[in-house]
């Protein structure tokens, strides 16, 4: 049965597909095969969007195998069964290429797949296609080396966010169910409040980041993008948990975590205290900084109007914090390379010498002001301080939830909306106003939810903080914030 005989796959959420498999309405080889052809029609022609790298060879056959495990048995082989799935192009894939990103590392096949990838795999998933990343994840804006740019589907002039740009717009322009990111400073969270998605950051290590590049080890996650909170969810679940092959991952042991996250999507506000941070708001001056502040009224009427208490805070000295919990020039150049050297067929790598030898996108600043740090992070005289001023900064931040009893804080995405290809010029990437590095530095994990859309129709979203080891209070939150304001809408193109 083909998709237009059924039903349309346009904003389908993974429950109603699960539900239409189940139900022998539509195949997993139908799914795959309108996805397929969506990536022809809409990102490689029409508006061209150029969020997809390449697409997987085997997936047909997975979803054949799937068909017939269903007709078989009369089971889904998972709860993930028959998802289409899009991975971020610096997590391994053995059925494709790894680039990073980087023309220096094309033709690169990793031996297997990344621990995140292969639980969505052994959840029922089908791993569709690579997408679009600035060189070695290193910017809030989509240029790549090997891709070029990635188009914004809301505002094909605008930027649609990084580093995780392409699984974003592409999951926004639904060429897939769902999408695969890494978020160090805010690489799946920008993305997704520009493109109008959920997007999710754990604690650091809740999700193994095995078989993944990193910027900064320590603070690295891998996150779901995807168009409902329901649906982000489902594929943490999916990839939450012990591993270990990344000693991080004793995160997902910490603080009693449930059996099942989906549990707490359909919790309800259950009259949450949130903290709405004034000091990361944007700046009046600035017509961008005061369209963003609009929205966020909006996103906090709709808050209340769920059922939770918002309260005015401010975090104490929080630019100096930002400033001095940065660790991307002490241990990106360190971190980067040990991604090369694990990995045989780049072992002779370095991430200097590609740069030296001008095989990446000339835009990229951090890229540039990385291979000037050192080769090993202890040799910078304040990567130690920084340490020390990170776990202070933590600590202010939960005695402000504590000494105002929040459940969680919150505060937009970024200080402006996404910018033109244009605007995008007037900042470097450690310039640019951006909120995600608060949860990022401090290692809490983050909920991001659509919001609305400026006058010139261009989405933003809204950030939900929580405590170390406490995600499924940040979904609980983001799901009832969703139910009440219901921001997603899909992008038209003309």
């Amino acid at each position: 049965m083909s998709t237009e005989d059924s039903f349309s796959l346009h904003e389908i959420s993974i429950p109603q597909l699960l539900d239409a498999y189940s139900s022998g309405d539509i195949k997993v080889q139908d799914v795959v095969r309108h996805y397929l052809d969506q990536i022809e029609a809409i990102d490689r022609s029409g508006p061209s969007l150029n969020s997809i790298i390449t697409t997987n060879d085997f997936a047909l056959t997975r979803a054949e195998e799937l068909d017939e495990h269903l007709r078989s048995t009369n089971t889904l082989a998972g709860p993930l069964h028959g998802v289409v799935i899009v991975v971020k192009d610096n997590i391994d894939t053995a059925e494709m290429d790894t680039t990073c990103g980087s023309e220096a590392l094309l033709g690169f096949r990793p031996e297997k797949d990344a621990v995140a990838v292969a639980r969505l795999r052994e959840a029922g998933a089908v791993i569709l296609s690579k997408s679009t990343l600035p060189d070695f994840a290193t910017s809030w804006w989509s240029y790549s080396s090997v891709s070029g740019e990635t188009k914004n589907p809301y505002a094909l002039d605008h930027d649609p966010g990084g580093s995780s740009a392409g699984s974003a717009a592409a999951v926004a322009a639904n060429l897939a169910v769902a999408g695969l990111g890494t978020d160090c400073g805010g690489s799946v969270r920008i993305p997704a409040s520009f493109c109008n998605l959920v997007g999710i950051r754990s604690t650091p290590g809740v999700v193994p980041r095995t078989g993944t590049g990193f910027l900064v080890a320590f603070q690295d996650t891998v996150g779901p993008l995807a168009r409902s909170v329901e649906d982000a969810v489902a594929i943490f679940d999916a990839m939450a948990g012990y591993d270990n092959g990344d000693p991080f991952s004793v995160s997902a042991t910490v603080g009693n975590p449930p059996t099942s996250y989906l549990e707490s999507v359909n919790g309800g506000m259950q009259n949450a205290r949130v903290g709405l941070v004034t000091n990361a708001l944007g700046d009046e001056s600035d017509p961008r900084g005061a369209a963003m502040n609009l929205l966020m009224r909006k996103a906090v009427e709709d808050l209340e109007d769920a059922g939770a208490e918002v309260v005015d805070v401010q975090i104490p000295n929080l630019m100096d914090y930002l400033i001095d919990t940065s660790q991307y020039v002490a241990c990106s150049r360190h971190d980067v390379d040990v991604y090369l050297r694990e990995r045989e067929p780049l072992n002779h790598l370095r991430i200097a010498d590609i740069v030296a030898e001008g095989r990446y996108h000339k835009q990229l600043d951090l890229l540039e002001a990385l291979v000037e740090g050192p080769e090993q992070p202890e040799d910078d005289p304040d990567y130690s301080r920084r340490f020390v001023v990170r776990e202070e900064f933590t600590r202010v931040i939960l005695d402000v939830m504590a000494q105002n009893s929040l459940d969680a804080l919150t505060y937009p995405v970024t200080r402006v909306p996404a910018p033109s290809n244009t605007e995008r010029d007037e900042w470097t990437v450690l310039s640019f106003p951006t909120n995600t590095l608060i949860a990022s530095q401090a290692l809490l994990p983050s909920v991001t939810v659509p919001a609305g859309f400026t006058e010139d129709g261009i989405p933003a979203g809204i950030e939900l903080v929580t405590r170390p080891y406490d995600e499924a209070s940040g979904f609980r939150i983001a799901a009832a914030f969703e139910a009440q304001s219901k921001q997603r809408r899909a992008p038209k193109f003309t």
